[in-house]
């Protein structure tokens, strides 16, 4: 089992497991020929919430190198805080005009019988002498038999799906709704409307956005082909608006990742799940997307 790779784009890095450890204190990594993904599954993720990641090599990483027993595909489990020291401390080596010309290599290697991601960090320091610095993180390696346990969601084809407004903005502004509720409605329309309610016993508050764009497809995980389920989005009444209730604190965990967004799809699944699509880069050549599955809560009043 063989794997190296030069990272160069290690703040985009950063970001993607800033949000995942705003999740869970562990994940999963997966490395193919083509993408890297990391899991936050439902076995592991508070309450319920799940992302499933894929992003292309040449978004992140040069001179990538695989090699396994496993059709060259390397699964493992890791902690989201010592990847996150390690890659911090890339960032801001990559970042320094001291150490502009900054080499980050990470590789798998084993140490004292047990199997680790390294991280090599060799640059400059302020005074022009050479630095080298070596973060070692453990790993717990996956068998074939359980990665193919592996898998996510399926969800019904969804009612509506819009294009959400800079996560940054909606963040602030779903702040504000925090102390009126645990729960948040969630609802658009095919006529690019979003409303978010939350309710208590003596107050209800909503915020509405308006003009947005409703896309014509999206990837969604689902057994229809893409044409009839287009067909049957566009069928429906464009005004009608479609909701689900999910914990406030998963909506909120959802929009850490607006760091990397550009492109945000939100789909609603009534009474099943929101699914929130952040993309790396703009759509039509993005550099990879993370799904977020949020699952909906039934109220029972």
């Amino acid at each position: 089992m063989r794997f190296r790779a030069d990272v160069t784009t290690p703040l985009t890095f950063l970001h993607v497991v800033q949000t995942f450890n705003k999740l869970q204190q562990r994940c999963i990594m997966k490395f193919t020929p083509e993408d890297m993904h990391m899991i936050c599954s439902n076995d592991i993720s508070e309450g319920g919430v799940q992302v499933w990641s894929q992003i292309k090599v040449e978004s992140l990483f040069t001179e990538y190198r695989i090699q396994s027993n496993a059709n060259n595909q390397i699964t493992f489990s890791l902690s989201t805080d010592a990847l996150l020291v390690a890659l911090r401390s890339a960032s801001s080596y990559s970042s320094s005009s001291a150490t502009s010309g900054a080499d980050i290599v990470m590789k798998l290697a084993k140490k004292q019988d047990q199997a680790v991601l390294t991280f090599e960090i060799s640059g400059q320091s302020r005074s022009g002498k050479p630095v080298k610095i070596t973060h070692d993180i453990r790993i717990e390696l996956m068998r074939p038999e359980e990665v193919d346990k592996l898998a996510e969601p399926m969800c019904p084809e969804p009612q509506v799906q819009i294009i959400l407004p800079p996560l940054a903005k909606m963040r602030t502004v779903v702040e504000r709704l925090r102390v009126h509720s645990d729960l948040i409605l969630f609802e658009a329309n095919n006529s690019g409307s979003i409303q978010l309610t939350a309710s208590n016993d003596t107050v209800s508050v909503k915020v509405e956005w308006h003009n947005l764009r409703n896309p014509p497809t999206a990837k969604v995980p689902s057994s229809q082909d893409p044409e009839t389920a287009s067909q049957a989005l566009n069928e429906r009444d464009p005004d009608e608006k479609h909701g689900v209730l999910v914990a406030f604190k998963s909506f909120q965990k959802f929009l850490n990742s607006h760091q990397l967004s550009t492109t945000t799809i939100a789909c609603v699944c009534r009474n099943h799940a929101l699914i929130l699509y952040v993309y790396i880069g703009e759509v039509t050549d993005s550099g990879g997307v993370l799904t977020f599955y949020l699952p909906a809560v039934i109220d029972g009043d």
